[in-house]
């Protein structure tokens, strides 16, 4: 990606989000920023994964997703879950979680507000893939302000890309 490209890419601000999964006992989390709500009637939302991490197949095969909105004081998800620690199938061990009511998804402590959904379509787009899901049941915890790529130090361009944020004009 060239240097214009990439610096018009990480001015496209977004949430920060754990998307979650569960598969024969196995629960995994992933840092998540491509998330976006897409329908308002019925409610859809979309998340990208990336088409070679764990996660992107656990989705497809269950058809369900947690998403956990991370705020400023679950600050230390994001931290875990873009390290290296976290780079695992069963990564969730050292984080508390409470299974989805319905699809049994894991819902993180830590995080703001939980949802569960369930895929109701998927598309390839380009080295990710887009599930499109319906809200089953949500979990608030905390009031809270929702963390943005805007608070964190680097942006996710897609792949193994990680790029520092440059602040400089920034007011």
């Amino acid at each position: 990606m060239d240097n214009n490209l990439a610096r018009a890419m990480a001015c496209l601000t977004t949430g920060i989000y754990v998307l979650t999964t569960q598969e024969n006992g196995r629960c995994h989390g992933m840092s998540s920023s491509w998330v976006a709500q897409v329908s308002g009637e019925p409610v859809r939302l979309m998340a990208a994964i990336d088409n070679a991490h764990f996660s992107n197949g656990a989705v497809a095969r269950t058809g369900a997703f947690g998403l956990n909105i991370v705020g400023r004081r679950g600050r230390e998800l994001e931290d875990y879950f873009n390290s290296s620690r976290a780079r695992r199938a069963d990564n969730l061990d050292g984080i508390e979680f409470e299974l989805s009511p319905s699809l049994a998804v894991p819902w993180l402590k830590l995080a703001m507000i939980a949802v569960e959904a369930r895929v109701v379509d998927s598309r390839v787009a380009g080295d990710h893939t887009i599930f499109v899901a319906s809200p089953v049941a949500v979990r608030p915890n905390a009031n809270d302000r929702p963390l943005t790529s805007l608070d964190l130090d680097y942006v996710y361009l897609g792949g193994r890309q990680v790029v520092a944020r440059d602040r400089s004009g920034w007011d």
